[in-house]
């Protein structure tokens, strides 16, 4: 395999992570990671603090991308009010910008570019406005129905590729799950939290928060970083979108037990409860189980970030009959040479087990 030089754009978020790990243990890559925070580990990349909304800090640092021969754009602007966000133009109007505000100096500064890796979702179908056509396509997304950033940092990338050498492939992973900090979207620190603090309380019994089930597909961060990994090879990834997903299907309720086990705890009842309005609010509590424990996690605001209020949104609080399933084909992805699959319950105890592992959760008793 021919030497390669990855940039990675939002080092310190689920995928971006996941991607910075898989690369620079590769013996063939050197690898750049970009964010705002320090991740907590960089496994040997070169990290630079850089902030995509700020357009002349990315001029400033383009004499840092020559040679750079992939481009893994991770990075992610999300509002405060996470759900609420998703539709507002100012969320669209930003994470165009942080692309574009990168992507013009990267380009001048590294003319051996050969791929671009674009991160999208579920949202590019409507899940988060109405029940999916199962299973999702490719080639059925709403591009014009629904306002979303994807559309358009697609379409800026797309017309910037017009007459050029390099590819890009555009990558729907569904719920992602993995090892990071402070992330908008990880469930792993949101629960992981949510027992430590039942463990403070007494229980050994683990409930169940969320509300009733519907079936739903999630995929490893380590998966999907492997997968960004073949697309920026593979020939029949070119110029091509593709669904990413574990490969199997879950609901929450039914997965319930193995989260309980690896958090140390025997499966509880049925018992709603907002991670957001009763768990992200108890810092004080919190700080007395890192002590307690020798946690090296910080405050909830810096460990957990939003990602109360979406596993909130992700295990459907509220929900009081069960929802629509929530499935996409990963027929194409396949054809394609991608057939890597792993069963979900490994997937949740493999992500406890590293925050766990990095005294970032309370060890399991």
């Amino acid at each position: 395999m021919k030497p390669r030089k990855i940039l990675i754009a939002g080092a310190t978020g689920l995928v971006g992570y996941a991607a910075m790990k898989h690369f620079a243990r590769e013996k063939s890559c050197e690898v750049i990671a970009v964010s705002r925070r320090r991740p907590d580990e960089t496994f040997g990349a070169r990290w630079l603090a850089l902030d995509l909304g700020d357009a002349a800090a990315c001029a400033t640092a383009a004499s840092e991308f020559a040679e750079v021969t992939h481009l893994v754009y991770a990075a992610l602007y999300e509002r405060p009010g996470l759900v609420a966000g998703w539709r507002e133009a100012e969320q669209i109007r930003i994470n165009e910008l942080m692309l574009r505000n990168l992507f013009g100096p990267l380009e001048r500064a590294a003319p051996g570019l050969r791929h671009v890796a674009l991160l999208q979702g579920t949202k590019a179908y409507g899940v988060h406005v109405r029940p999916l056509t199962v299973p999702a396509r490719e080639n059925r997304s709403e591009m014009h129905e629904q306002p979303n950033f994807y559309w358009n940092q697609e379409r800026f990338v797309r017309e910037a590729q017009k007459g050029k050498d390099w590819s890009w492939s555009i990558l729907r992973p569904v719920l992602i799950v993995g090892d990071s900090v402070g992330s908008a979207m990880n469930v792993i620190p949101a629960l992981g939290v949510y027992a430590a603090m039942m463990r403070r309380a007494g229980k050994t019994r683990l409930d169940y928060p969320g509300g009733v089930g519907r079936v739903a597909q999630t995929v490893d961060a380590d998966l999907l970083a492997r997968c960004i990994a073949w697309s920026g090879e593979a020939a029949a990834a070119r110029n091509e979108i593709f669904n990413v997903t574990n490969g199997d299907v879950f609901e929450w309720p039914n997965v319930w037990p193995a989260i309980a086990d690896a958090l140390g705890f025997a499966p509880g009842d049925h018992v709603p409860l907002s991670l957001d309005q009763e768990i992200r609010p108890r810092e004080a509590e919190w700080a007395e189980i890192r002590a307690a424990q020798g946690l090296k996690s910080g405050s909830l605001k810096d460990f957990v970030g939003l990602s109360f209020e979406y596993a909130d949104y992700t295990m459907g609080f509220g929900r009081d009959r069960p929802g629509p399933a929530a499935i996409v084909s990963t027929i194409k992805l396949m054809q394609a040479g991608f057939t890597e699959v792993m069963d979900t319950e490994v997937m949740f105890r493999k992500c406890f087990a590293e925050m766990q592992a990095k005294r970032l959760l309370p060890r399991p008793r």
